[in-house]
């Protein structure tokens, strides 16, 4: 069949490298793509926002099967309106989406399904927040209810920056997606991400992820969409991911269904492991970015049946087969990232990087200009790399981002840290 995939980031690279290698893709569609989608299939020129033009292009081009990369148009409601249409989508419907479009709707559910998370409050006025902030005391997380691309969440250690982001929210600086905010009880522990395909009624586990959403070495300065991950975690042992399951992904599907807004696709949860277990921080609606990039190559099995499993509902006939190799990405990211990335600097030395052995460079923020490939975004390029332990995936990654030249970026240079440290300990 004739696929198209949605996006144009680094997630999206990785996802139409793994959907072209299917025997099923007859052709692959990327829009908008990047210079680095170009190479597994067709970028095409299509306004996602008009959900009628790419239905349109869908029914000329013979596209059997569409799959949605990003958050926006999942909230947006493009899955409704291209199966109204008659075009299978692979994604959750505007009304299941809500569960990444709305952080107060996702904490809703897990306070009426009992799933652990954080204890919370929701606000929608000013000073009723600041009044909750002085008698609660920091650390306290706050959160835009929106989607925010990634800018949404502030760790607040002191009272001075809850009040500081409260400002921030209401005044505008987020745009509508502040308009309600969710202030949440800091939790204690070791993130993890853990994703699951899901068809309305049955989930089938992936793969674990740890992501690194700090900009700067030793997890400080400001949070990102994510400056790195490796996979698998090592703290989502078995047992724990089967906790997860039973505690947290089954009881969201359940709720769902029992509101009358099943969930399918791939269900994103960001967990934190406590002491008293694993909760659950919030979820995403589609694959994480960076943690797609390390999914994918560790993935044996054809994603395109897995996909077409979900949106079918028969994903308990499917079985995935995994690498025992560990995946580790590095992002770099454009000078000024993750406030006004710097845009239109000369990046070189990419295909040097992608031909070591065990690499892959997934491209983000890119553009093709006069013969170069130029920044064009805030997370520019994902430098992957296979190793038999996270400390040599870490190595090969890191030899791969000094072959390239590129002064106008830059990178941790610790990621994965936690889990090498393990590795050195036991």
């Amino acid at each position: 069949m004739n696929i198209l995939l949605i996006g144009s980031g680094g997630r999206e690279h990785a996802l139409a490298w793994a959907i072209s290698a299917s025997p099923l893709c007859d052709k692959l569609f990327i829009a908008p793509g990047n210079p680095g989608t170009a190479e597994c299939g067709e970028n095409v020129v299509l306004d996602i926002a008009d959900h009628r033009a790419v239905a349109d292009f869908c029914k000329v081009m013979g596209v059997g099967l569409v799959v949605v990369g990003p958050e926006g148009p999942l909230v947006d409601g493009i899955v409704d309106d291209l199966e109204a249409a008659g075009i299978k989508t692979f994604g959750p419907s505007k009304a299941a989406a809500q569960l990444e479009g709305s952080k107060a709707f996702t904490k809703e559910l897990c306070a009426e399904f009992g799933i652990p998370t954080a204890g919370f409050a929701r606000f929608t006025d000013e000073a009723a927040a600041r009044t909750y902030v002085a008698r609660t005391g920091a650390p306290l997380v706050i959160k835009a209810d929106g989607l925010a691309a990634g800018k949404g969440v502030v760790m607040a250690e002191t009272i001075e920056q809850a009040n500081d982001a409260l400002a921030m929210m209401f005044s505008g600086g987020l745009g509508a997606a502040g308009a309600e905010v969710v202030i949440e009880e800091w939790m204690i522990g070791e993130e993890a991400s853990f994703f699951a395909l899901c068809d309305g009624t049955h989930a089938l586990p992936l793969a674990s992820a740890q992501d690194h959403k700090r900009a700067f070495d030793g997890d400080t300065g400001p949070n990102t969409g994510g400056m790195g991950a490796y996979s698998p975690a090592p703290v989502m042992t078995t047992a724990m991911a089967e906790q997860v399951m039973a505690e947290i992904v089954r009881p969201t599907l359940a709720g769902m269904n029992q509101r009358g807004t099943p969930f399918k696709g791939v269900l994103f949860a960001g967990l934190m492991i406590t002491a008293d277990g694993p909760k659950l921080i919030e979820y995403n609606t589609r694959f994480g970015d960076p943690e797609c990039e390390v999914l994918m190559p560790r993935l044996k099995s054809d994603i395109v049946p897995a996909l077409l499993a979900a949106r079918d509902g028969v994903l308990n006939a499917v079985d995935l087969r995994w690498s025992d190799d560990v995946a580790l990405t590095v992002v770099m990211a454009a000078k000024g990232y993750p406030g006004t990335p710097e845009k239109g600097s000369v990046i070189k030395g990419i295909d040097k990087a992608a031909a070591e052995k065990d690499v892959l460079v997934f491209h983000a923020g890119t553009q093709a200009k006069d013969g170069d490939i130029v920044a064009n975004g805030g997370r520019v390029l994902n430098v992957v790399a296979l190793g038999r332990s996270v400390s040599e995936a870490q190595a090969k990654a890191y030899a791969a981002v000094d072959l390239i030249d590129w002064p106008g970026g830059f990178c941790r240079r610790d990621i994965g840290w936690q889990a090498v440290k393990r590795e050195r300990e036991g």
